[in-house]
């Protein structure tokens, strides 16, 4: 096994650790939970571009690279409805999910034509909002378990208090998980309307 898949292997791995992480919902976990994250970002970055420079491009790392990506995106979002606090709610995960199977689905018939279907600015765009919003909301739920641990208080209830700058921030910050799910929803479901659309062709070959 070259070094590209290894690294594609080792970011599915680290899956578990994330849900693990993510809902213990304390103040170190959440800190590990955006280190584990954020690790495994950037091996997404770098086992494309080994397996390129090396020309070891191989069937494997073509389907497990992908697979690692919507099962780490995936297991994060659906943790976050778990967590009453982030008032994410679960269509919008459910939606973005679904997002990953029908392009899958679409890549598949193309795979069965010999046609390969890359990654696009639009898909390109839509992993990077996912990876962001992530981090955000993760960065979040360190905020709530930071207010927890050391004054015993959450932001949730620092913002029923209508003024202050300690208010108004909280407030912030109890809103920021449901609008940034929202955007990351929005253009999710753009990113994946545009590649229907783009290679529609092989669905009406396929009806």
């Amino acid at each position: 096994m070259n070094l590209a898949n290894k690294i594609t292997i080792m970011r599915i791995c680290l899956v578990p650790f994330l849900i693990i992480f993510i809902e213990l919902q304390t103040f170190w976990s959440s800190i590990f939970a955006v280190i584990v994250f954020s690790v495994a970002s950037i091996t997404d970055l770098l086992d494309g571009q080994i397996a390129r420079r090396s020309n070891t491009v191989t069937s494997l790392g073509i389907f497990l690279d992908p697979l690692a990506d919507k099962l780490l995106i995936s297991a994060a979002f659906i943790c976050f409805v778990d967590i009453p606090s982030l008032g994410i709610p679960a269509w919008m995960v459910i939606v973005i999910i679904s997002r990953e199977f029908l392009i899958t689905g679409l890549r598949t018939i193309a795979a069965a034509k010999n046609v390969i279907i890359p990654a696009d600015k639009a898909g390109k765009i839509k992993t990077t909002t996912q990876i962001v919003a992530i981090i955000i909301i993760l960065i979040v739920l360190i905020n709530e378990a930071y207010f927890l641990k050391f004054y015993g208080i959450t932001p949730q209830l620092i913002a029923t208090f209508k003024s202050g700058y300690y208010g108004m921030l909280a407030q912030i910050l109890y809103k920021i998980p449901f609008w940034v799910a929202l955007i990351t929803t929005i253009l999710t479901v753009y990113s994946g309307a545009h590649y229907i659309w783009k290679h529609r062709k092989l669905l009406k070959e396929n009806a």
